[in-house]
């Protein structure tokens, strides 16, 4: 009986050891995993950190890519406000009748037709003619 005993609790310590093992083994794997999410993490913060500090770039690139385009887009409108000035100013002197008489009679001398004439210099054929009449004085 106490042999009986003896070996019933034998056994039971046996199966306990094996349980231990078993914990134990699975305890081992549950820190493995554990220590590959937290490296996992780790990486995972790593990147986060280096996109944002990317990010950052990016946007204070932003920024100043968009205050060039600020001051070129105005450095523009200056430089269009001139042109318009300088054609406003061409197109007076166009206009001017000392311009066009001296269109007229280069063209003259160069040998275009009265009708040539008029049609460059935007005028009426007998406007031309009073012209050409004028300078044969």
């Amino acid at each position: 009986m106490q042999l009986g005993i003896l070996a019933l609790i034998s056994i039971t310590e046996l199966l306990l050891f094996i349980l231990l093992l078993f914990f134990f083994s699975r305890l081992r794997k549950s820190e493995k995993v554990h220590l590959q999410l937290v490296e996992d993490q780790r990486l995972l913060m790593d990147k986060l950190h280096a996109n944002a500090a990317l990010e950052r770039e990016l946007v204070q690139s932003f920024a100043v890519r968009q205050a060039e385009l600020r001051k070129l887009d105005e450095d523009l409108e200056k430089r269009a406000g001139e042109l318009r000035a300088l054609l406003a100013e061409a197109e007076r002197i166009r206009r001017s009748p000392q311009f066009l008489r001296g269109l007229i009679k280069s063209g003259s001398r160069q040998g275009r037709s009265p009708a040539q004439l008029a049609e460059a210099a935007g005028l009426s054929l007998d406007e031309v003619q009073l012209i050409l009449a004028q300078e044969g004085n």
